[in-house]
Parts: structure tokens; sequence; C-alpha cells
């Protein structure tokens, strides 16, 4: 089996030290420039492939970091991953996304697999209570920021928005609307996020006199969605949501197809919003209302701040960021009867 060109092999055709190629290679700041760019020809011309390895092996860690998101299949989370692998590469660290696909079981693989592959910080959205498993990988020298998640730690890092403020922004518009049988729609209750905007869509029901219908989903696909728009448009249409929140896109453009599908009249007869404003929902055949989360900017942060812990450990000050989201009116929600259209004039 062929063996590819060493460090030393580097070192000797460029006719330096093999620290100094390593330092070429780690710490380039403190080589000269000449150095630098003979031991940069010498690595092409080489072919030369650094053992990322090996270098993990006496380092202790790999220059990667891990990210674990509820769903990789959701846009969300892939633009919030978008953003944050942004900042791994200014940083020359290598990115892996994993899926726990909402199963606590995926969620604690992962974290063992992040451990083995030694991996310099992880970036997750949790699902279950792994803050004690957070807090022992920390001991070992391995951080965690919590991502579209408040920490109710201050072990930990955080960056979210508010979805109690979203969640009331989204009710309030519908009751505005002319809304007199609003439903949310969302779950597993168990996931803060989904709670929380539930909890905000709640109270301005409650501050509106209005009853609020919750229709409690075991995840937030779109699929789902779709199914239960199949239940809702079975109801008697004195008992139908006249108005609906879901607590993702996924689930509102599930809703909207199997709505639209069946007859029944989206904004007019049932409104919707969803929330996390995906590119889908501008897009869809009915440009679908949503709270907008800064979703880039989520993963983008998120990650500097876990780059500010890896590399100042000892001075590194736990943050709790947490962005205000923006409702944006679009034709799913507008205009959703007679009254409603006097109602924004």
């Amino acid at each position: 089996m062929s063996v590819g060109p060493s460090i030393k092999d580097v070192a000797a055709l460029a006719r330096v030290s093999v620290g100094t190629v390593s330092n070429v290679l780690n710490r380039p700041e403190q080589v000269t420039s000449e150095n630098r760019e003979r031991v940069q020809a010498a690595i092409s011309q080489l072919g030369f492939v650094r053992n990322e390895s090996a270098r993990s092996l006496r380092s202790g860690s790999s220059r990667s970091l891990g990210m674990l998101v509820l769903d990789v299949r959701n846009p969300f989370f892939t633009d919030v991953a978008f953003g944050a692998e942004d900042v791994a590469e200014t940083h020359k660290h290598s990115f892996i996304l994993a899926n726990s696909s909402e199963d606590e079981r995926r969620e604690q693989t992962y974290l063992d697999l992040f451990e083995e592959q030694r991996v310099q910080g992880i970036l997750i959205t949790p699902l279950g209570n792994v803050l004690p498993r957070l807090e022992a990988l920390h001991s070992r020298g391995i951080p965690s920021v919590l991502v579209d998640r408040l920490a109710d730690s201050e072990k930990f890092c955080s960056v979210s928005v508010d979805d109690l403020a979203g969640g009331r922004a989204a009710m309030e518009h519908l009751i505005a609307g002319g809304a007199e049988r609003p439903a949310f729609v969302g779950g597993p209750f168990s996931l803060k996020q989904v709670s929380d905007r539930y909890a905000g869509a709640l109270e301005a029901a409650q501050d509106a006199g209005i009853q609020l219908q919750e229709f409690e989903t075991p995840n937030l696909k779109f699929d789902r969605g779709r199914q239960l728009g199949g239940l809702i448009g079975d109801l008697r249409e004195s008992r139908r949501p006249d108005a609906v929140f879901a607590a993702n896109d996924q689930l509102a453009l599930g809703l909207l197809q199997s709505f639209t599908a069946n007859g029944i009249r989206v904004p007019e007869d049932v409104a919707i919003i969803g929330f996390d404003d995906i590119d889908f929902a501008s897009q869809s055949s009915i440009p679908l209302s949503s709270v907008q989360q800064p979703r880039r900017l989520i993963g983008e942060r998120a990650a500097e701040l876990l780059f500010e812990e890896i590399e100042n450990p000892e001075h590194h000050e736990h943050q709790q960021i947490v962005f205000t989201p923006q409702l944006v009116v679009r034709e799913s929600s507008h205009g959703m009867t007679a009254k409603t259209w006097k109602l924004m004039q």
C-alpha cells in the first residue's frame, strides 16, 4: 500500500525544519512570509495532506464542531446550520450535522458519537433532558451552546427567539382580523418552543375573551399537518376553527394543502399563520403568513459563542441571546372576512 508524502518530506523539500512546517499548518502567523511560501509550495508540489486523525490523537480533540438538530428536513434547521457552518469555515473547522429526528435515543447516540469523534464543541437543539449529559461533556473539555432554545441554566450559552412574544403576535393578528374560533396546532408540548408559542397565543386569546382550541401533534412535520387538516375539515362548520396558528411552517403548509384540496378556502373560511418563515412560506400556492426568525443569524451567533468559549474557556462568560421575531403577513391570513377587511383599513 502506497503512503503519501509526510511532513518530513515537506520539510526536506522546503529546506526548513519539521517544526516550521507544523507552524505553517497550525500557527502560520508565527512563520515568516518567505518560509510560509516555501512550505506551501512544497505542499502543493508533493500533494501533501495532513493526517488530521493523528493530530487529533496528539491534541485530544479534532478541528470540528458537531451540530444536532430536531429535524434536518425542516428548512428552518437547514438555514440555521448554514449560518453555523459559515462561522466554522472561517475558523478552519469541519462541520458535522446530525439529525435527532425528534427521537431521544438518537439524540443520545449522536452525543456519544460527537464525544468519540473528539469534536471541539457542540451546537444542539435539545429534545430530551440532556443538560446533565452536556455538563459531563463540558467537564471533559467539550462545551455546548443551545440553539433555538433558551438555556435554563447559567452553565450554557444559548441563542433563541422570544417564542412567547411570537405566539402572542400571531394570535393577536388573527383576532384583530375577526377570528372568533381560533385554534393552536403543534406538538409535542414537551418541546419548550411549542409550549411557549402556545402560551403566547393563549395569553392573547384570554386577553380578548376568546376561547382557544388546541390540537396537539406528536411532531411538527408536514404530513402531520396534512393529516390534521383532514380531521379539522371534517368538523361541522360551527365547530371548525376559523383561524389556525401552527407551531411551525411545515405544519401550517400541511394544513393549507389539506384545506384547499378539500374545498376549504384560505383565508376566507380558515386563516392560517405559521412560525419560522421558511422560504417555502412565501412560495406556496397561497403565500403563508408566518412569524419570522432570523434563521442564519441564529446559527452564526451560536457558533461564534461556541468558538469564544473554545478559544478562551477561562474568561468566557455565558450569554443567553434572545431575538425578537417579526410577524410577516401574507395572503393566508390577510382579508379573512369582510369584517377583517374593515378592521385592516
